[in-house]
């Protein structure tokens, strides 16, 4: 498959999309009923390929792989070290596949690669001077716990009675609205956890970790600091307050799981023939990893547009946040003249 057709090169190799990203037709005006429909329905939109994907894999991880809530009505170490090597499996897997066709084998070479380099060796930013080992460390050793954690804590409080549970036989229709909601409620989430973290203080304190991958790769994806972990799974709570059925919960966390695999794989397109491939829609993400100040969500909700952080791609959006960098420079070396003006 020719990815000049797609996109194209620039000197130091690097790939990019000719097509410039932009926001699926919801928060539009007039409304696009026609094409909203397509978006959501169609193929790529809103629930093919990958949201299908993670309802399905939490849905059956739900019915095939998770203790009765007679079991896990009561904390135990059995149950729990279960879900966490049965979660460790799910993203050795997933990730694993990634990993393997495009970086291990290299199937397909750079052809769709944004960024020409392969992961970092010998860089001091990683555990051992090594990205691919630094990220796996750090999603084994941090990720799948907290979301066993997160997990585990939720299937007690269903089985105990503690939080909302509806029934999907009894109310279908509501239980099939939550499961299509779920996407949409982790980009709201995942932009707010964003933006808190970007904050100076917790920036430098926990998310630059997870900048550290500038060129980023599928195991970059939950490679994060453990107090990022707490923030980026913390959005299944909304199943303790919003009445929600087991499955529902499954669904987010596996989506949280998951996603962060094809959403840092660092190409455009993972090629299966001459003419088929699978689009990873990690482009927006993979430019906040390379300009850190902006696409700070992911999906539908235009959050990053509404509020001026939105970089399609093009040379005029480059120009904008090249702009407003400039500005953020300029204020920040206004106050640091004032406070030296100040007597001692």
């Amino acid at each position: 498959m020719d990815d000049t057709l797609y996109g194209k090169r620039n000197k130091r190799g690097d790939w990019a999309p000719a097509k410039l990203l932009s926001y699926p037709p919801v928060f539009v005006w007039p409304v696009q009923p026609i094409r909203f429909l397509k978006w959501v329905f169609g193929y790529p939109g809103y629930l093919m390929p990958w949201n299908v994907l993670y309802a399905v894999v939490g849905t059956l991880v739900w019915l095939y792989a998770t203790p009765s809530f007679e079991t896990t009505k009561t904390f135990s170490i059995g149950w729990i070290a279960y879900l966490l090597a049965r979660n460790a499996a799910l993203v050795f897997v997933f990730f694993g596949m990634f990993h393997l066709r495009l970086y291990m084998q290299r199937r397909q070479g750079t052809s769709f690669k944004y960024n020409s380099k392969w992961p970092s060796v010998g860089n001091d930013a990683f555990l051992f001077g090594n990205q691919t080992i630094d990220n796996v460390i750090w999603t084994f050793a941090s990720a799948v716990p907290i979301w066993t954690a997160f997990e585990a804590v939720t299937l007690w409080a269903f089985a105990n009675g503690l939080i909302p549970y509806v029934s999907f036989a009894e109310h279908p229709v509501y239980c099939g609205i939550v499961m299509l909601l779920i996407p949409t409620f982790r980009d709201l989430h995942f932009y707010l956890v964003h933006r808190l973290i970007h904050w100076p203080p917790l920036y430098h304190a926990v998310h630059k970790l997870h900048h550290n991958n500038v060129n980023p790769g599928p195991w970059s994806g939950l490679a994060m600091h453990p107090v990022e972990h707490l923030l980026y799974f913390s959005g299944v709570l909304i199943h303790w307050i919003v009445p929600s059925n087991p499955v529902h919960a499954m669904f987010h966390l596996v989506h949280a799981g998951l996603a962060p695999a094809p959403g840092h794989a660092g190409f455009d397109k993972i090629v299966f023939g001459e003419d088929s491939a699978i689009d990873t829609h990690a482009y927006d993400h993979y430019l906040h990893h390379k300009y850190f100040e902006c696409n700070y969500a992911d999906g539908v909700i235009p959050l990053d547009k509404w509020f001026g952080t939105f970089h399609d791609g093009s040379t005029e959006a480059q120009e904008r946040m090249d702009k407003r960098f400039m500005e953020q420079a300029r204020r920040r070396q206004e106050k640091k003249a004032r406070q030296q003006q100040q007597p001692s």
